[in-house]
């Protein structure tokens, strides 16, 4: 099969944005082999790995303003990868935790998911990711037809549960709460604008 110039060069984007999507992930295995996390590794693991499945969730949200707004349109080809890195990530934050901070002792994971409302959010919004990251194909777009489009709709109110998760668990700065709901405010108020003033 003989590729032309075009194909070739969406191929290397495609590659390009899944290999760069990964690079979280292999710089925190780096500094964790190098003993680089700190003072408390376990911790900025968990961190590090829910930081970015935000991250990607919000690019993910951020695809469609900037295709009607700025008429960048090769993203929306990208919108399916970003939000299964979102899940990717949102899996690894969750067994992070599991892993470093409850140990895998289940009595102890019960009592955290039920007694801490962070941690209550989080659960909430990685479950809501699971039949989204399960019906992402094209194939199952298809066999759900109208029912695809209302599911997948409800990534919004997860991406409220995921600031809340964020909002609930900061310590000290509030910073970088703040910018995600900045960016999540503008993200979803371009949608709402766009419903009720579609041109």
């Amino acid at each position: 099969m003989v590729l032309t110039r075009g194909r070739a060069a969406q191929l290397c984007l495609w590659w390009g944005i899944f290999l760069v999507s990964l690079v979280p992930l292999l710089l925190l295995v780096s500094q964790a082999y190098q003993g680089r996390l700190g003072a408390d590794p376990a911790k900025e693991i968990v961190l590090e790995t829910g930081l970015w499945a935000a991250v990607f969730l919000w690019l993910s949200l951020w695809v469609t303003p900037l295709r009607r707004r700025i008429g960048v349109r090769w993203v929306v080809r990208f919108r399916r990868m970003l939000g299964l890195y979102a899940f990717f990530y949102a899996v690894l934050h969750s067994l992070a935790f599991a892993t470093f901070i409850a140990g895998w002792r289940f009595d102890l994971l019960i009592k955290e998911i039920t007694e801490r409302p962070f941690i209550i959010v989080g659960m909430l919004s990685l479950l809501g990711l699971v039949p989204l990251a399960a019906t992402s194909t094209k194939k199952m777009q298809k066999r759900l037809g109208k029912r695809w489009s209302r599911l997948h709709k409800t990534v919004y109110a997860i991406s409220l549960l995921v600031l809340l998760h964020i909002v609930w668990m900061v310590r000290a700065s509030y910073f970088d709460a703040i910018v995600f709901g900045v960016f999540l405010l503008v993200a979803l108020g371009e949608r709402s604008l766009y419903r009720f003033y579609r041109p």
